[in-house]
């Protein structure tokens, strides 16, 4: 990752799939002259923009650029898709939170698992040595001390579940964005009704606790499970308390690619996956699905070292500088504790969370007409 950063440092860099609020968002991981960064359309809005082997393109997601990605490919040019890290933020991305990682992937996209990613490559092939494991402990050790999840701006809060020992065991289930992509490549067809009826089918005398995705809650994306279908096959919807505390609660986390699989990995819980995740398929979690190109069998400890160290790359939450995860995790915690503490802060993260995303909206349907884009 550090030749990246340096070529980032001196390449010119092209970005597309990236609207501009979105590129305010990740500034600080592209510290270079606004006349070495370009946000462009197509391949020949880059070429008249002096695309040419000195150049790093970046697209954001998994969306295709075929005429770009062969040009790239002709001229050795080196593309990277980008998506969130997986300790993200206190609030929410779809809030206008700034992400304090990045993951930067050369092969693919670690949630599709139609192909193979960066992050599958190390977790298929990597070396682990002795000190990249004992430091994966302390980055664990870190994570479940503060309670760290991919959004962090949820309450804490022990859940109690009525009469528990007249159930064979707890579940829990976690709701996602349903037209989020990782969805679409790697549930297999598969949405958050489906889930939780399979769940309650399969487990008749358990207790099932529905905790859906914060980005729905917050109305900033889709994914509601009808009335009906929760009041039948869930005894408890969580809503407005953390990821933390609803795996604390539970005694096996089903999902179909959900992070708080991966989560719940960290805390020693069960975990079943309907979809193929980038956690799965490693010997760590029960899979309704395989992937043939995973046939290691790995450690936690592995898996965190891949996950958390080696893949993605972070900024300081204080500095907006390159650092490692473990300055990060301290600093994000100093952040979500003035988060939970200071009153008047918290009402300004959360009125900005509100009011810019519904902004957003507005100005990309006044600006649709025009063929621009926000």
């Amino acid at each position: 990752m550090n030749d990246l950063i340096t070529d980032i440092r001196n390449k010119k860099l092209y970005f597309f799939n990236y609207a501009p609020w979105r590129m305010m968002q990740i500034s600080s991981f592209f510290p270079v002259a606004d006349d070495r960064r370009f946000i462009c359309k197509n391949l020949q809005e880059a070429l008249d923009n002096g695309l040419d082997k000195d150049s790093i393109v970046f697209i954001y997601g998994i969306i295709e650029f075929p005429e770009l990605e062969v040009f790239v490919r002709d001229n050795c040019i080196p593309l990277y898709r980008i998506e969130d890290g997986f300790i993200r933020s206190v609030a929410l991305g779809s809030s206008f939170a700034k992400p304090y990682s990045l993951c930067f992937d050369s092969r693919g996209i670690y949630f599709d698992p139609r192909k193979p990613s960066d992050l599958e490559y190390i977790l298929q092939n990597y070396e682990f040595d002795d000190e990249l494991i004992e430091r994966a402990k302390i980055v664990r050790d870190m994570v479940i001390e503060s309670k760290f999840s991919k959004y962090n701006h949820l309450e804490h809060k022990e859940i109690e579940i009525p009469n528990r020992s007249s159930y064979d065991k707890v579940i829990l289930v976690t709701g996602q964005v349903e037209d989020d992509m990782s969805i679409k490549y790697g549930a297999f067809g598969l949405n958050n009704s489906d889930l939780l009826e399979m769940v309650k089918k399969a487990n008749p005398n358990s207790f099932i606790m529905y905790k859906p995705h914060p980005d729905v809650l917050s109305g900033n994306r889709v994914g509601h499970i009808a009335k009906e279908i929760t009041e039948a096959c869930a005894n408890l919807i969580v809503t407005d308390i953390s990821i933390d505390s609803c795996i604390n609660a539970c005694d096996e986390l089903h999902t179909l690619t959900s992070g708080a699989g991966f989560d719940a990995l960290l805390r020693g819980k069960k975990v079943f996956t309907y979809g193929m995740p980038f956690y799965a398929g490693w010997g760590l979690t029960t899979d309704y699905r395989k992937c043939e190109r995973r046939t290691r069998e790995l450690s936690i400890e592995k898996l965190i070292a891949s996950t958390l160290i080696l893949f993605p790359t972070y900024i300081s939450p204080k500095t907006n500088e390159f650092c490692e995860v473990e300055q990060t995790l301290q600093e994000l915690k100093e952040e979500q504790e003035k988060y939970f503490n200071n009153i008047f802060y918290r009402y300004w993260v959360n009125f900005k969370g509100y009011i810019l995303p519904r902004g957003r909206k507005v100005l990309r349907a006044t600006l649709k007409p025009l063929g621009l884009k926000f």
